[in-house]
C-alpha cells in the first residue's frame, strides 16, 4: 500500500518522491542530522536531483541550508520537454515542509532555451540569518535525445 501511494504522490509531483540515500549524524551529542535524498523530475523523468539538507529532530524548524547536484541519469526527450513549464520562473517539482511555521524546502525546474539547459533551484521560503537560502544545478541537454528540439526552440525564440 506504502509502495502505491509513493507511486501515485510522484504522478501528481509530492514531494514523496523522494528517496532517502543517505543520513550523517552531525556529532555525538546532537540530534541533527544531514540527509540526502534523491527526487526524480516528476516530468523530465530521465534527470534526478540529490538533496542535501540538515533534519533537526526534536526542532520545530530545521536549519534552512540545502545543497543540490541534478544529473541526467537516464533519457531525456522532447515529449517530456514539450510538456514543462518553460515560463521565467519555471515550476515547482518538489516540496518539502521544513517547520511548523510556513517554511518549505523547494525545488524549482526552469529551462533556459538559450543555453539549452535545466536549471534547478533549491530554495528555503523562509527568511534565515538574513538570507533566503538556495542552491543551484544545471543539466545540459547536448546529447540527449532532446537536443534537436532544444536547437528548434532556440531558433523559434530568435526569430
Amino acid at each position: 500500500m506504502k509502495k502505491l501511494l509513493l507511486i501515485i504522490s510522484c504522478v501528481i509531483g509530492f514531494s514523496a518522491c523522494s528517496d532517502d540515500v543517505g543520513k550523517v549524524s552531525l556529532g555525538l551529542f546532537t540530534t541533527k542530522d544531514v540527509v540526502i535524498e534523491a527526487n526524480q523530475d516528476p516530468k523530465v523523468t530521465g534527470v534526478t536531483c540529490h538533496i542535501s539538507h540538515v533534519e533537526a529532530n526534536f526542532d520545530f524548524s530545521d536549519p534552512s541550508d540545502m545543497s543540490i547536484a541534478c544529473r541526467q541519469t537516464g533519457e531525456i526527450t522532447a515529449e517530456q520537454l514539450a510538456k514543462i513549464d518553460r515560463s521565467i520562473n519555471g515550476e515547482v517539482i518538489f516540496k518539502q515542509s521544513k517547520s511548523i511555521l510556513f517554511k518549505s524546502l523547494k525545488v524549482r525546474r526552469i529551462y533556459d532555451t538559450k543555453q539549452k539547459t535545466l536549471i534547478y533551484l533549491s530554495y528555503s521560503t523562509k527568511e534565515s540569518s538574513g538570507s533566503h537560502h538556495h542552491s543551484v544545478s544545471t543539466v545540459a541537454l547536448y546529447n540527449t535525445n532532446a537536443w534537436s528540439w532544444a536547437v528548434s526552440q532556440n531558433a523559434k525564440a530568435n526569430n
